[in-house]
């Protein structure tokens, strides 16, 4: 699976560039950018988007039958198949909503900046990651929460805005995230070791 997402990323990317001849699309109309810029009341649209999100996927995985099987596939998934569960449909249903979700966020992004661009959003996957992994989530399976993801990505939020406020610039930022990811792994793996023993 993860050659295959990383083959379906470049494979897509490059779609995008196609399309776009590599440069900018721009000038949406009103009704998209209030995705990006609106407030209901005080409240920023993607901040509620963000919320109602976390919400509902907090409530598939914690009180539905979906979300005990896809604890279960994260955690054996060749347990989870001898107990009758489908883990292929499982796994590719996964995939499908993962999908939906980088693709919602990807709205949301290009209607605050009101331009799309084929190369937004490049590195983004290891700076979900690490909010991932830093919010309790194992990348052996089986363990974590969207509460615990959520304040990962907050984590990294804080993070990235107090190394931009001290001038730090992008690129030692990503040194810093790509050291706390591999910190985080680390520490995973570690836990990982000490329940076995």
């Amino acid at each position: 699976p993860f050659v295959v997402t990383l083959g379906g990323l470049t494979v897509f990317r490059g779609l995008t560039l196609t399309i776009s001849n590599g440069g900018p699309i721009s000038g949406f109309d009103a009704s998209m950018r209030w995705f990006g810029t609106g407030l209901i009341g005080p409240v920023p649209v993607p901040a509620l988007i963000f919320a109602a999100a976390a919400i509902l996927c907090h409530i598939v995985l914690r009180y539905t039958r979906y979300g005990r099987a896809v604890y279960a596939v994260g955690g054996n998934a060749e347990a989870a198949r001898l107990s009758g569960l489908r883990v292929d449909r499982i796994l590719v249903s996964v995939y499908v909503i993962v999908g939906f979700f980088a693709g919602l966020a990807a709205f949301v992004l290009s209607a605050r900046l009101n331009s799309s661009e084929a190369v937004a959003g490049i590195g983004y996957e290891l700076t979900v990651i690490s909010a991932v992994v830093i919010g309790g989530t194992s990348l052996f399976g089986g363990i974590g929460s969207v509460g615990g993801t959520v304040v990962g990505a907050a984590l990294i939020g804080v993070l990235q805005n107090g190394l931009q406020f001290n001038n730090v610039s992008s690129y030692t930022q990503s040194i810093v995230i790509g050291l706390i990811l591999i910190l985080a792994v680390a520490f995973d793996r570690w836990l990982k070791s000490r329940v076995r023993r």
